[in-house]
């Protein structure tokens, strides 16, 4: 399967150490070799880069983890092929626009039997289940709402509802952002850390490299970062629970919901 790394704080933040150690996973100290993407939200706007090369060895991976972009929202996803070729088309995150601002969608997992509905207002280009369970959420989420953004309580219990019809065809760890608040959903596994005052130091599982985030942060600065797994051996990470949707805004888990116990038996 993949791997999904997302950032979410309260003031704008570079990525680079945890990319570092995430970066390494997709082909050096692990399996996921089949492409990368990492998307950051700088106001309205975002940036985003994809590469269907392994994380490990891509030269626009090594720009990225040298490049300290500030942003309060980040998604990044490696990967390991299950639907789709490996191509452009089909590497994440994804990018959409829905009411005016753009929304970025990274899965890990697999959906059996996935082939709702589409009415044309979003559409897949690629061939990945992923893709597709995407632009049908935010078909939905407009069919619901109209053309008028919901309060954020209100979406994310709509995101909650069609998580939970989604979840019933396998495997669904998600990140879904759009800028102002991150979502993410622990169908199987995803852990998160919390980084806020008094800061300490922090030791990459995948490298040997180790910060001091006393010396770069404020007393003020709240930064949740989440991954498929820990990041760092001497933090204490908080494993989500299998299915679990959580969401997170200026660097904090602001609500919890269930969605189901975990992967049903469709799951390969």
């Amino acid at each position: 399967m993949c791997q999904l790394l997302g950032m979410n704080c309260n003031v704008p933040t570079d990525i680079c150490f945890s990319f570092t150690g995430f970066q390494a996973r997709g082909g050096a100290t692990d399996v996921h070799s089949d492409g990368w993407g990492i998307a950051f939200f700088e106001g309205k706007g975002t940036r985003l880069f994809l590469d269907p090369q392994p994380s490990c060895t891509s030269p626009v991976a090594e720009l990225v983890r040298h490049y300290p972009i500030r942003s309060k929202n980040v998604i990044s996803h490696i990967r390991k092929a299950t639907q789709g070729a490996i191509g452009l088309e089909n590497t994440h995150p994804f990018m959409r626009e829905l009411w005016g601002r753009y929304w970025i969608f990274a899965h890990n997992g697999n959906l059996l039997d996935f082939t709702p509905n589409l009415d044309g207002s979003f559409l897949p280009v690629g061939l990945t289940d992923s893709e597709r369970a995407f632009c049908w959420l935010l078909q939905e989420l407009r069919q619901r709402f109209g053309s008028t953004a919901p309060a954020h309580t209100a979406l994310f219990d709509a995101v909650h509802a069609l998580t939970l019809e989604i979840a019933g065809h396998g495997e669904f760890n998600f990140l879904l952002s759009n800028g102002d608040w991150l979502f993410a959903h622990a169908s199987t596994k995803l852990s998160y850390i919390i980084r806020q005052a008094p800061f300490t130091q922090a030791h990459l599982m995948d490298h040997d490299v180790t910060v001091d985030f006393s010396n770069v942060t404020t007393p003020e600065d709240r930064v949740a970062v989440i991954a498929t797994l820990p990041l760092t051996d001497n933090e204490a990470w908080i494993e989500m629970p299998a299915g679990t949707l959580w969401w997170f805004e200026e660097g904090v888990a602001a609500k919890t919901l269930a969605t189901c116990p975990g992967p049903s038996k469709k799951t390969a």
